[in-house]
C-alpha cells in the first residue's frame, strides 16, 4: 500500500462531466471506508475562470494551472477539439509538471491536449474508438491501444467514464489494498476492475451488438472492412478471405446485422469521415479521399443521405450537437 495522493483534474471548456465524477466519487469512498484521507484532488482550470461542461454544468476551479500546488498526479479531461488559450504557457507548465515527476494521464478526449503538449511522444495511450481516425490523422506516429486503460511508465489514460472508474479502482487498490478496492466497487454495482488487457466494446452499425457479439465470419469482414477504409475492398474478395461465397456472406451479415455488406462497409467508411469532419482540421476533399472515394462528390451526397446534413453544414453545427439518436459523436 502507498502513501496519500493528490490529483489534480485539468478541466476544459466542453469537458465530459461523467470523466470527472467517475475519478471523484471512488476516491472519495475510499476514503469514507477506509476511514482515512489517503486521497485528495483538486479540479485545476487554465486559469480560474469557470468552466463549462458539455452537459452545461459550470464547475468553478479550485486553482489555476499556473499555481505550484503539490501533484502526485494530474489528468486532463477534455473533449478532442481542447487547446489552451495561451498554449506556451499551458503546456510549459504541464512539461514542468512532467519533470517534476507527477504522472500525468488523459481521459476521453483529453488525450488530444496532451498529445498536443508533446507529453505523449514515445508513449502508447488508451483511444476511444469514436475518436480513433481523428487522432490517428492528428498524431500518426502516436501509438493508440483500443484498450480501456493504458499505463506507459509516467502516463496514465482512460478511453471514457467507466475507464476512468477501473483507472481509479487500481489506485485504490494500490493504495488501501484489494478489499476497500472492492468494496468501493460494489458500492457503486461497478464490475470488478478491468485491466489494461481488456479491449472496449465497440457498437456495430445499426445492431444492438457489439463487435464482439458477431459471428466470426461476419466480425473478421467487418475487420477488413476497417482495415481498408481509405483503399475500399471487393465483397468478393472479403467473402473469399472468410471462406465463403458472396452469396454465403450477404445471407450471414443480412442475418447479424439487418444490412448487406457493401451498406455496412459504406456505412463505415462514412462513420470514419464524420469523426474527421467534427474533429479534424481535414478539408472536405482531404476527408472523402482517406475514406475511399475519388472525389467529394459521392462522399457529400452518401453523407447526406446518412445524416442529414452536408459535412460542410456538420462542421459548422457540431458545437450545437447533442447526442439524441446515436448519430452524433459523444463527449465520453
Amino acid at each position: 500500500m502507498s502513501d496519500s495522493l493528490t490529483l489534480g483534474f485539468l478541466i476544459f471548456p466542453g469537458f465530459p462531466m461523467a470523466a470527472l465524477t467517475s475519478a471523484i466519487e471512488p476516491l472519495r469512498a475510499a476514503n469514507e471506508i477506509a476511514g482515512e484521507q489517503k486521497f485528495r484532488w483538486r479540479v485545476i482550470g487554465e486559469t480560474m475562470a469557470p468552466v463549462r461542461s458539455s452537459a452545461g454544468v459550470v464547475f468553478a476551479p479550485d486553482e489555476a494551472l499556473s499555481e505550484n500546488a503539490k501533484l502526485d498526479h494530474i489528468f486532463l479531461i477534455s473533449g478532442p477539439d481542447a487547446h489552451f488559450e495561451t498554449p506556451s504557457s499551458g503546456n510549459g507548465a504541464l512539461r514542468r509538471l512532467s519533470r517534476s515527476g507527477v504522472i500525468i494521464g488523459g481521459f476521453s478526449g483529453g488525450i488530444f491536449p496532451l498529445a498536443r503538449s508533446g507529453l505523449l511522444e514515445n508513449h502508447a495511450c488508451s483511444l476511444h474508438w469514436c475518436y480513433e481516425a481523428a487522432f490517428r490523422t492528428e498524431f500518426p506516429d502516436i501509438e493508440a491501444v483500443m484498450t480501456v486503460i493504458c499505463q506507459d511508465r509516467r502516463r496514465m489514460t482512460a478511453s471514457g467514464a467507466a475507464a476512468v472508474f477501473d483507472l481509479m479502482l487500481k489506485l485504490i487498490e494500490d493504495t488501501f489494498g484489494a478489499e476497500i478496492m472492492t468494496e468501493v466497487a460494489c458500492w457503486f454495482q461497478h464490475p470488478f476492475m478491468r485491466t489494461s488487457d481488456v479491449a472496449q466494446k465497440i457498437p456495430t452499425l445499426a445492431t444492438a451488438n457489439t463487435d464482439d457479439m458477431m459471428p466470426k465470419p461476419v466480425a473478421r469482414a467487418i475487420q477488413m472492412f476497417a482495415e481498408h477504409i481509405e483503399d475500399p475492398i471487393q465483397i468478393v474478395d472479403v467473402a473469399e478471405a472468410v471462406n465463403m461465397s458472396t452469396r454465403h456472406l450477404e445471407r450471414s451479415f443480412k442475418r447479424a446485422t439487418g444490412q448487406s455488406p457493401l451498406k455496412y462497409y459504406r456505412r463505415l467508411r462514412l462513420k470514419q469521415a464524420r469523426q474527421l469532419v467534427l474533429y479534424s482540421n481535414d478539408t472536405i476533399t482531404e476527408i472523402a479521399l482517406s475514406v475511399g472515394y475519388a472525389s467529394t462528390t459521392p462522399m457529400v451526397r452518401h453523407y447526406k443521405e446518412t445524416y442529414g446534413n452536408s459535412p460542410q453544414q456538420d462542421r459548422k453545427d457540431k458545437n450545437k450537437f447533442r447526442v439524441t439518436d446515436g448519430n452524433c459523436l459523444p463527449s465520453v
